[in-house]
């Protein structure tokens, strides 16, 4: 059984509150929002730094100790631009309950990260991207042999880079939501492991219809084969709705009580 791994997207630069604690090493709010998380059911825990260009080495590290002394060494992700950050994330980080993963490579200008995940055993998030978003399925898998031989090549185990077909917003693209879908099944069927930001189909929709589109989505996602997903833990409906899914693919064991696990 190999359940579905959540990780949770709630620690990002892009929300007001934790860049301004990022900014000035304030660890109550990150801490807090990391809590809830966790409670939630988040299994990783995505740490954004946003580019951080000039302070990203001192902040990843300062994030990754505070965050694993904190909370029993729980495993992380590393999602910034700058690439030195990332090293210096992995460079203190306790891997006693599971590798650190490097968010994010691509195809195009963050290739080198697969080599970077690579050197340091480190999981990799691998965007089946180019410069643009891929504008068919021929094209992402083009992109997935290109990122998964590279890794490969350089020593990684397949099970190590977790393919992001990347889900896009439902609003403007709908014509091209059962393509990603398709897309996580092909590589499901390779063996590879998927994952992905599952939030972006319902950016700009009014707040009480997300919930019920990245519910959906992670329905119909799991069914074709996605084996984790960038989310909101704290997202009750869609938490639930992964739990029920785990137990119709078998990953979990169905008791009375599984919500609760």
């Amino acid at each position: 059984m190999a359940k579905f791994v959540t990780i949770g997207e709630r620690l990002s630069t892009t929300a007001p509150a934790v860049n301004k604690a990022f900014l000035e090493r304030d660890p109550e709010p990150i801490l807090k929002r990391a809590k809830e998380q966790l409670i939630a059911g988040a299994t990783y825990l995505d740490v954004n730094i946003g580019p951080a260009e000039s302070y990203g080495v001192e902040l990843m590290k300062w994030a990754v100790e505070l965050l694993q002394s904190e909370f029993d060494n729980v495993p992380l992700a590393l999602d910034t631009s700058n690439k030195a950050a990332i090293e210096a994330g992995i460079s203190v980080y306790n891997r006693s309950k599971g590798k650190p993963i490097v968010n994010s490579a691509d195809a195009a200008g963050r290739i080198e990260n697969i080599d970077l995940a690579a050197a340091n055993d480190a999981i990799v998030i691998a965007l089946c991207n180019g410069e643009g978003i891929a504008k068919d399925n021929d094209e992402r898998m083009g992109y997935c042999q290109m990122l998964l031989e590279r890794g490969m090549s350089l020593g990684m185990e397949a099970e190590d880079m977790w393919f992001d077909p990347l889900f896009l917003v439902v609003k403007g693209m709908q014509d091209k939501q059962m393509d990603v879908l398709e897309a996580i099944k092909m590589f499901s069927d390779m063996g590879l492991n998927t994952t992905g930001g599952l939030s972006n189909n319902s950016n700009g929709m009014p707040k009480h219809i997300r919930p019920i589109m990245d519910a959906t989505l992670v329905a119909m996602a799991m069914m074709q084969g996605l084996t984790s997903a960038i989310v909101n833990p704290c997202d009750l409906r869609l938490m639930e709705t992964i739990k029920s899914c785990d137990v119709f693919k078998n990953n979990t064991l169905y008791a009375d009580s599984y919500l609760e696990i």
